[in-house]
């Protein structure tokens, strides 16, 4: 497999300084990393980018995170490895990735599940994660990024 070409926020590196604030901004409202970075693999997988995903997995393993928790993120409503909490943030995560599956994308009860174990600030911060990896999906994905090369 070989790249089409170099991820276009490093052609355009004006573009790369914004993007990283907002990641950090996300990364601001003391959510644990290791739900941000489930969010970033979730969202990564729905979207196919091989090079999210590689790097999502990656950041977890160094988090301490177990090889269940990894693995079977993709299938987190079927296993016993996640907290209420935790589900409602990946399913808020994957309606607001989801946006044209549905005539109402995020649901009220999506929205009421998650707005039960997060303040404002939180919900704010799982949307930014959500949005921020779009973004690299949707960068990525079409440049088909090798994973672990970037």
């Amino acid at each position: 497999m070989e790249a089409r070409m170099k991820n276009p926020a490093t052609i355009i590196p004006a573009a790369m300084k914004p993007i990283m604030e907002l990641m950090k901004a996300a990364q601001s409202q003391g959510l644990p990393q290791e739900l941000m970075e489930m969010i970033h693999l979730r969202v990564s997988q729905i979207n196919g980018c091989s090079y999210c995903v590689d790097a999502g997995l990656k950041s977890l393993r160094k988090l301490g995170e177990s090889d269940e928790r990894i693995g079977l993120v993709s299938a987190w409503r079927e296993t016993p490895y996640y907290t209420d909490a935790e589900r409602a943030a990946l399913e808020l995560a994957e309606a607001s990735t989801r946006l044209a599956d549905r005539a109402d994308a995020v649901s009220d009860e999506v929205w009421d599940n998650a707005a039960d174990h997060f303040d404002e600030k939180q919900l704010a911060s799982i949307l930014l994660m959500t949005a921020v990896t779009n973004l690299f999906n949707r960068l990525n994905a079409p440049v088909r990024q090798i994973a672990g090369s970037w």
